[in-house]
């Protein structure tokens, strides 16, 4: 790639110019520092992903509900809400790499629509936290192109259905330059945001966006359910190479957990054990995890025993955690907020019969959003996506 140019100097912190120059020695430095985080990022997701599953799985049985508890039991921690872990991820990233920017709308001193970016602007200046026009397809094309020149964009949508208008720049720019450029660039950007179905949005903006952009080549994807992965999976993405899209769901950012004092960046690629069982694998993400979960009470009061997975990376599958859960309960059922009709639960049941067909006992069940846009009366919103009551029914009869 070539060398950064002055617009990728350490900033000045607090200072409107961070993007001062600098010498080319503290660009290498920083350069380097990067390289190494980078690197140790990738040979921990590896390491875990060849050796680790069980330990963590053995983790995960002491408290089902959360990984979190093994990491904070190191030390005390301390509780955040989601949009706060989210936060404190892109505060760290950015002391620790100068080359770390976030561009969208209201991002600045207004601390983005859910609070994300708050104060941010104070601590590094507004060319790091950058307030842009309400042009998504022009922010996030500048994006890509910050990128190709060395620094690591965080681009906010504010709401994800608002990021259709730059579905140009997603699809034929963001996941394409590094394979038409023949390797000459690298796109390490992320762009995250809330999306899903809200408390009373409207359609506009209780949109599920995921098998959209799962369709674009060259695209990473990955969906946040917890304070403790949230901020994970956003160092992670940051520091990847490839472009990330998280999606982060709009009546999460509230939720509260523990989670540890040190540091730790999770891996993009994993699944997260959420409930070891035996009788059904139920594979889930986002805000189906609760619902997911709530279920699960109902189930086991009834004797069965459900294993829950969050899948966590939407795009590539982690098909080793599902395989290995599949090959013990023999039954699959798929929960999701996204649309029926080509969505991701779709994309997932293909890839499961495609790999572990022999394994299965009974059909794979899939429960997913209806094909509608969301209605804005409440009543109506909730018959649209899957109810706790609706998983225990599939269950029963998977089980039969």
């Amino acid at each position: 790639m070539a060398a950064a140019s002055s617009l990728h100097a350490a900033p000045r912190v607090g200072s409107s110019s961070s993007f001062s120059s600098s010498s080319s020695a503290g660009r290498r430095s920083a350069s380097a520092a990067r390289s190494v985080r980078v690197a140790a990022a990738a040979g921990s997701c590896a390491a875990r992903r060849a050796g680790g599953r069980m330990v963590a799985r053995a983790a995960v049985a002491s408290k089902a509900e959360s990984p979190a508890s093994a990491a904070s039991s190191k030390s005390d921690g301390h509780e955040v809400l989601l949009f706060e872990a989210l936060r404190e991820a892109l505060i760290e990233e950015m002391k620790e790499d100068p080359t770390v920017c976030v561009f969208g709308e209201d991002v600045g001193h207004y601390g983005g629509s859910y609070k994300v970016t708050k104060g941010l602007a104070e601590m590094f200046g507004d060319l790091r936290v950058l307030d842009t026009p309400i042009a998504e397809n022009s922010f996030t094309g500048m994006g890509v192109g910050a990128a190709m020149k060395g620094l690591r964009p965080v681009v906010e949508g504010m709401n994800m259905g608002f990021l259709l208008l730059a579905y140009n720049q997603i699809s034929n720019n963001c996941g394409m330059l590094h394979y038409t450029s023949g390797g000459q660039f690298k796109i390490p950007i992320v762009i995250r945001g809330p999306g899903g179905v809200g408390r009373q949005l409207g359609a506009e903006h209780s949109q599920r966006l995921e098998s959209y952009f799962q369709s674009i080549p060259g695209l990473q994807m990955v969906a946040c359910s917890t304070p403790y992965n949230a901020k994970g999976l956003m160092k992670a993405a940051i520091r990847s190479e490839n472009p990330v899209v998280l999606f982060e769901h709009v009546l999460l950012y509230n939720l509260k957990e523990k989670i540890p004092d040190e540091e730790y960046v999770l891996c993009l690629e994993e699944a997260e054990m959420v409930r070891p069982g035996e009788h059904v694998t139920i594979l889930t993400y986002s805000r189906m995890r609760y619902h997911v979960m709530q279920a699960a009470k109902t189930l086991v009061n009834k004797g069965y025993d459900p294993e829950v997975i969050d899948i966590r990376s939407l795009k590539p599958f982690d098909l080793h955690t599902i395989g290995n859960s599949i090959k013990k309960t023999h039954r699959v059922l798929i929960v999701e907020e996204c649309m029926r009709t080509g969505g991701i639960g779709a994309s997932l049941r293909s890839a499961i019969i495609d790999n572990f067909w022999d394994y299965l006992d009974a059909p794979i069940m899939c429960l997913s959003s209806q094909d509608v846009p969301t209605p804005y009366a409440a009543p109506l919103e909730d018959a649209t996506v899957v109810q706790p009551a609706q998983i225990v029914a599939a269950v029963e009869q998977i089980c039969q």
